[in-house]
């Protein structure tokens, strides 16, 4: 069960939506400003990348979600759009996987199994101990 689990039309007014759930979850669970940023703007990309590609310009549901387990934040985007593929015609820069790819402890891109597209990110919310 997700902490947090939205599921919204994928359309560009609704990823603003989701960041201000993130933002509600991170201010709940007292994240740092710097890893709050990081899952927001992580989320944010896959979420853009759902309402661009997924369903080319038909509608379609967007789902996210948020799961604590101890200080580890994994939040899953899916859509049951055509998948991540490339393509040619792609009105993006091509850098928002590159993107979260760098944001997170861990990414998975792939189908569930009711063959819905799935970008799981994973956060590590406590950092090491700095040697001082």
């Amino acid at each position: 069960m997700a902490d947090v689990e939205l599921i919204l039309p994928a359309r560009a007014e609704n990823v603003a939506v989701v960041r201000h759930a993130l933002g509600g979850l991170g201010e709940a669970l007292d994240l740092d400003p710097q890893t709050l940023s990081d899952v927001k703007l992580a989320v944010t990309e896959a979420c853009t990348n759902v309402v661009v590609h997924a369903y080319g310009g038909g509608d379609g549901p967007m789902e996210v979600a948020a799961t604590l387990d101890g200080d580890v934040l994994r939040v899953t985007v899916r859509d049951h759009g055509r998948g991540i593929v490339p393509r040619a015609d792609s009105p993006g820069l091509g850098l928002g996987l590159p993107l979260i790819a760098t944001l997170t402890e861990s990414l998975e891109l792939g189908r569930s199994p009711d063959e819905r597209t799935e970008v799981a990110m994973v956060f590590r919310l406590a950092g090491e101990a700095v040697a001082t």
